[in-house]
């Protein structure tokens, strides 16, 4: 055993690690037997917490495999391992517990082994193992290793992804000059989130599967093509589909490039046969996103998520279903005003089950593929995602913003939802979780809009405590039941602020009307949201309306920035993550430029446009309030200069402001020592002024 003690402003915790010591070079880092002094959450508790990882139902719908990731904040970084558990609930067993750290855990189709990728050999590769976890093998020697699996139905085959170089770089171009240094671009998209192109592309292989011998190579189905599949910069094995019978392969692709990728959201569900190595685009015409293709059991109906419009990325996400043999397609969520998500076939082929959010939180649905009809299955404060269908039961990925993300398991039979991961039990059951409450506020216009409201553990009402208005970015991202490492609202709460997070204009969920509203009107109708609620909680009597604070990142972050010219002195501090400051400067200096161009409506020089107006640096002459500025040196969704705009801005004008900047961090914070950082500077710049 080992034991760590950290030493903290707001709490102490011992950590006891299962497993040897961590310079033993063979054994792996969890945090399960972590027992804490006190029970509030702490920047250091909630790096603690175990974190979900892949999740796979075996063949025979008796088992899940999944994988557990717990960081060690010592060595700043992460662990992760398998674990399996029983469908109907039981004890979870760990199956691995090696320093060499396995994920993508799955399941070859006879069930006989859990298949998953590793570093072990010095590259990712595809291991396997039996259902105990004994027998442990590599199965494939891939020069430069694989990113991603999925095994044919009949295991006669395997497709992986791997990036392939296919563009020159300086020194393939100049060989006599090793040393030099520099970038030479042509077009657009020559960095995208948090990296630059590398002169490789994502491209799915399809090679022999033999038990007894691993695979060296494979044949490359976009053979010197520059597109992406699975599509970057968060595309994986999802997007990749065998049809049934093992002859043909289903992938998703925007086979754009340049000034035209950047411009367009337009991927494509495209369909490639082993057999002649044709390709067929099968969402041709249909010009929004089109991806993760899934086909039904008996292969003769292939179904994908798909939004309509070109250029939208918060666009309706739509349920397609293709009739394979006669190319006909249809929506079938015409007339349903939610989005689909994590669409998956049931055994039969006759329905499908998905996930969709509406008002706050996300319920599990159910579609007769049929009759067209859709069911809601679920209810209750949380939010479920990823969902599987197990024979009698749904196993659904749950999260609420009191509790991280586990494994549930839905009995179809009775009716009945239980935990069946239980990653954090023993931490949770020492933390005691502040109040979630649904707070329906009138808007200025007339219209329902839900807030959520938070209290601190122990709350008192018969005292005043300081109040948070949290900003949601996206900004078409919902204000739902989600858990995070950095805006998590327990650990707010924990610290004795009550948060006040509305449902603002522009957060799916309530209808795509609701929606779209904000596109083009960012300091508009949802600004006035935002102070609608806080100006609502603010009146309540165990509120101090002195002591208020705005929060937020990406377009949160924009909404601290055009509140701090706009809120005629109801905050008394902001902190804005990410955000955007001058959006003159967004459009010419983002990657995706669809987003900027649909949400602003064009370029800053095609004046007037009246969502450029809106642009938080063209009301710093009204700033007075203390700034603290976040960003990420990799942030290439919303450079580091923006952040850098704001708080020079703020000192030019001696108001009070600090500048905490990560140079390796991207539009997140990823690294645990820099989010524990995080946090105890979100919380020293609160406490200094609302405090």
């Amino acid at each position: 055993m080992k034991k760590i003690l950290y030493i903290t402003l707001v709490a102490s915790l011992t950590i006891a690690c299962t497993g040897k010591k961590t310079q033993e070079q063979d054994k792996s880092f969890d945090l399960k037997e972590l027992k804490i002094s006190g029970n509030r959450l702490t920047p250091e508790i909630l790096w603690a917490y175990g974190r979900l990882g892949s999740v796979a139902v075996s063949p025979d719908n008796k088992q899940v495999v999944y994988t557990v990731s717990y960081a060690n904040v010592e060595e700043n970084r992460s662990y992760s391992d398998i674990y399996t558990v029983p469908v109907d609930g039981g004890e979870p067993v760990r199956l691995t517990e090696t320093k060499a750290n396995e994920f993508d855990a799955g399941w070859r189709p006879d069930g006989k082994k859990i298949a998953f990728l590793s570093a072990q050999s010095g590259e990712v590769q595809l291991w396997e193992m039996n259902p105990d976890g004994s027998n442990r093998r590599q199965m494939s020697n891939v020069e430069g290793g694989i990113t991603g699996y999925k095994y044919s139905p009949d295991m006669s085959r395997i497709a992986y992804s791997k990036p392939v170089k296919l563009d020159r770089k300086v020194k393939d171009i100049y060989p006599d000059l090793p040393l030099a240094n520099a970038r030479i671009e042509d077009d657009l998209m020559y960095r995208h989130w948090d990296s630059w192109h590398d002169y490789h592309y994502n491209h799915v292989f399809v090679a022999a599967y033999s038990e007894s011998t691993p695979f060296t190579s494979g044949t490359d189905i976009l053979a010197g093509e520059r597109f992406d599949a699975p599509t970057k910069p968060f595309g994986g094995m999802e997007q990749v589909a065998w049809m049934p019978d093992g002859k043909k392969i289903a992938y998703t692709c925007k086979k754009l490039a340049g000034k035209d990728y950047a411009l367009s959201t337009n991927t494509d569900i495209y369909l490639y046969n082993i057999e002649n190595q044709q390709t067929e685009n099968m969402t041709e015409g249909m010009m929004g996103y089109d991806i993760n293709p899934v086909f039904s059991p008996d292969g003769n109906s292939l179904a994908w998520e798909s939004m309509e419009r070109d250029g939208y990325e918060a666009d309706k996400n739509r349920l397609f279903i293709m009739n394979i043999a006669t190319r006909e397609k249809k929506d079938y969520t015409e007339g349903f005003d939610q989005n689909v998500a994590s669409p998956v076939w049931d055994d039969s082929g006759q329905f499908i089950w998905f996930t969709s959010n509406w008002h706050a939180t996300s319920q599990i649905y159910l579609l007769n593929v049929e009759s067209g009809v859709i069911s809601k299955t679920t209810e209750g404060i949380h939010d479920f995602n990823t969902v599987f269908h197990a024979g009698n039961y749904v196993i659904a990925t749950c999260e609420s913003m009191s509790a991280p993300p586990d494994i549930f398991s839905v009995n179809l039979k009775e009716n009945s939802t239980q935990n069946i991961s239980r990653i954090n039990d023993g931490l949770q059951q020492q933390l005691k979780m502040g109040e979630v409450e649904q707070r329906w506020v009138t808007t200025t216009d007339n219209k329902q809009m839900l807030v959520w409201v938070i209290y601190p553990p122990d709350f008192d009402p018969t005292k005043k405590y300081p109040a948070l208005l949290y900003c949601q970015g996206g900004p078409q991202s919902g204000v739902s039941q989600f858990w995070s490492s950095r805006w998590n609202f327990q650990i707010m709460a924990a610290n004795d602020y009550i948060i006040v997070a509305p449902n603002r204009r522009g957060v799916p969920g309530f209808g795509q009307a609701w929606n779209e509203q904000i596109s083009g009107d960012y300091g508009g109708q949802n600004m006035k949201d935002y102070l609608t609620a806080i100006d609502d909680v603010a009146k309540e009597p165990f509120v101090d309306e002195t002591r208020l604070g705005a929060v937020g990142a990406s377009y949160g972050g924009y909404s601290v920035y055009w509140l701090a010219g706009n809120h005629n002195k109801r905050f008394k501090a902001f902190i804005s993550h990410a955000g955007i400051f001058n959006e003159d400067i967004m459009y010419s200096t983002t990657e995706e430029l669809f987003f900027v161009d649909w949400d602003l409506g064009g370029p800053y020089w095609k004046l007037p446009l009246k969502s450029y107006e809106f642009s938080p640096h063209r009301f710093v002459g009204n700033w007075d309030t203390p700034l603290l500025v976040i960003h990420g040196g990799k942030d290439f969704r919303i450079p580091y200069t923006q952040g850098m705009g704001a708080f020079n801005t703020a000192l030019i004008q001696d108001i009070p402001a600090r500048f905490l900047y990560f140079p390796e961090e991207n539009h997140w914070v990823l690294q645990p020592q820099n989010g524990i950082l995080w946090q105890r500077e979100f919380f020293r710049w609160l406490n200094h002024w609302l405090k």
